[in-house]
């Protein structure tokens, strides 16, 4: 749906000097127009080719089959006969196949009471919605990343405004002057969150504005890395799903791309191409010993590169940036792969690994010492199946699964089609540990006694098997139901949540689950929790659209795989070890 901004508020540098708000109309008339060159958006036509060899998709068809190249039309959408211009021609609505169930209708309605509007257009959902909480401290608020099982639930439901809103709205937030004790951050970041307030003007008049939070109240003031990726990543969904390609190509929103990537890209001292960062700063926004180069953040911002490289208008500003972009993504999926993957045989190798190893030859790079190899994970690991470990460092591995990092790693093909497969296969073999009573852990093994005592300061919210120390969050079901459509393991995802629709409405809808199996509601959880419902409601439309999770997820891509950046060939001391990478990425 079009928006409507009030003069000069045009652009993200000029639209909140003073925080201020406006309106976004709610009626409009849509113009499409599809890309007709390939110089308008790099790489654009690679999704047909890999959404066409999908086996899951073969007999489905793209949503807008004119975004192909050969096609220069431009379509005037006329609005539904309300005006508000939800459903453009051309885009497909999920419909169910079959009548929905109690716990489904129950789901949807709770999802649309938790809708927050501003200037009466909605613009977001509330964190969480129970009606008994009388203390919701930021729970009554739109989280950037909270929302997007959300937007994906309404967008595979035929209901795009609220997430084109959304999307714009926190866009304008980007621009904000944004302070923490005399500091001011980079000019990409996203707020975590928004709230809309109501402030007394002159007079008996009244106005709707919004408040963002920056971090700056958050508890631990915490990073906010992933936000911005998380936007991006939407962003494109937004276009995939809709067909409405007329917003990401805005001015203002290829500017709030840039900048996202262009604070991510930053030069700095880090040898390797993984982002640094502190802890608690992503998913786990809490002390848990995941600072460094966590996986998440790499599978995230590995995400947001593709998604940006699809969407970024080639214009000779852009140029140098595009070319930043497919430098670090080669060089961020060589790193992943070779180094943070794991299974039996990288095991035994890291067991006799030799230590204090000075040559460009050396095996062990990262000098790490066997002894560092946990005692629950040599008989934790099976015989067929692997994963990405949760975080790499000289001298320093983090042997534990991380969830949301290797699904997004399967999601994004950050990992290789063989490790994506052998991931699945590694959760379906330790089923028990990672699902349990309700899916999924956040994280396995749970911090214990001392190791718990040191690594996360004694956090009484974070003990052994609750919340981020190995709690069960059904938020993170639409994302391994993402991952199983895409890797042909759809059984896999239904008996997950099948699973979880057994619980969850009688359980009014918690935020996680506590105990090594899931099976009690954590102790601090929140109630109604908005994306715990969102999760549930994306992964059962996927399930019945199968075709549709195309539209979310990337093949590999083999262009990569031919790019080298390590410029070693001139050099002549050693020969890059991408080629012998290729060879077993493509068997």
């Amino acid at each position: 749906m079009s928006t409507v901004f009030r003069p000069g508020f045009a652009s993200p540098s000029i639209a909140f000097a003073n925080r201020g708000s406006f309106c976004v109309a709610s009626r409009a008339v849509v113009r499409q127009q599809h890309s007709t060159s390939v110089e308008t958006r790099v790489n654009e036509n690679n999704f047909e080719r890999i959404y066409v060899q999908n086996g899951i998709a073969a007999e489905a068809k793209p949503l807008v089959v004119e975004r192909i190249d050969k096609d220069e039309n431009i379509r005037e959408v006329v609005s539904v006969e309300d005006g508000s211009a939800e459903n453009p021609e051309g885009v497909e609505i999920v419909s169910p196949r079959r009548e929905e169930s109690d716990i489904e209708k129950e789901a949807w309605k709770l999802l649309n009471d938790a809708v927050v509007r501003y200037c009466g257009s909605p613009v977001g959902t509330v964190a969480a919605n129970d009606p008994g909480d009388k203390t919701p401290l930021n729970y009554d608020q739109v989280f950037i990343r909270d929302f997007v099982p959300s937007a994906l639930a309404f967008l595979l439901r035929g209901e795009g405004e609220i997430v084109r809103n959304f999307l714009l709205h926190t866009l304008q937030l980007q621009s904000w002057e944004k302070t923490v004790d005399c500091y001011s951050p980079g000019q990409g970041l996203m707020p975590a969150s928004f709230k809309v307030r109501t402030v007394s003007l002159d007079g008996d008049k009244t106005e709707e504005v919004l408040d963002p939070d920056f971090g700056e109240s958050a508890i631990g003031r915490v990073a906010l890395w992933t936000l911005g990726l998380w936007w991006i990543i939407l962003l494109r969904a937004y276009g995939k799903i809709t067909g409405d390609y007329t917003l990401q190509e805005r001015v203002d929103v290829q500017t709030g791309i840039k900048l996202v990537l262009n604070l991510c890209l930053a030069d700095g001292f880090d040898m390797f191409p993984s982002l640094l960062v502190t802890d608690g700063s992503c998913m786990i926004d809490r002390r848990m010993g995941i600072h460094g180069h966590p996986l998440e953040i790499q599978a995230l911002f590995y995400s947001s590169l593709r998604c940006g490289r699809e969407m970024l208008t080639v214009t000779d500003g852009s140029k140098n940036l595009v070319r930043a972009i497919n430098n670090r993504l080669s060089a961020l999926s060589f790193h992943i792969r070779e180094y943070y993957w794991v299974d039996m045989k990288k095991m035994n190798e890291i067991y006799r690994y030799k230590t204090e190893e000075y040559s460009l030859d050396a095996t062990n790079k990262f000098n790490i010492y066997p002894e560092q190899i946990p005692l629950w994970l040599m008989d934790w690991i099976p015989e067929e199946g692997g994963y990405l470990i949760g975080n790499l460092q000289p001298a320093h591995m983090d042997f534990r699964f991380f969830t949301l990092g290797n699904l997004w790693s399967v999601i994004s093909s950050l990992s290789t089609p063989k490790q994506n497969e052998a991931i699945l296969n590694l959760i379906e073999g330790k089923w028990n540990d990672i699902v349990g009573h309700m899916p999924l852990k956040i994280c396995y093994p749970a911090l214990e006694n001392e190791e718990w005592r040191i690594i996360t300061g004694s956090d009484p919210k974070n003990t052994a098997w609750s919340y981020h120390n190995g709690g069960s969050w059904p938020t993170l079901l639409w994302q391994f139901t993402l991952a199983c459509i895409k890797m042909g393991r759809i059984d896999l995802a239904r008996k997950a949540v099948s699973m979880a629709e057994s619980k969850l409405g009688a359980d009014r809808w918690p935020e996680y689950y506590d105990t090594r199996t899931g099976k009690f509601i954590g102790k601090q959880a929140r109630l109604y929790q908005t994306w715990t419902i969102a999760g549930f409601l994306t992964s059962k439309v996927l399930l019945e659209n199968p075709e549709k999770a195309s539209l979310l997820f990337w093949e590999e891509d083999y262009e990569l795989l031919e790019m080298c950046v390590c410029a070693l060939s001139k050099t002549g001391r050693k020969k890059c070890s991408r080629v012998a990478a290729k060879s077993q990425i493509l068997v």
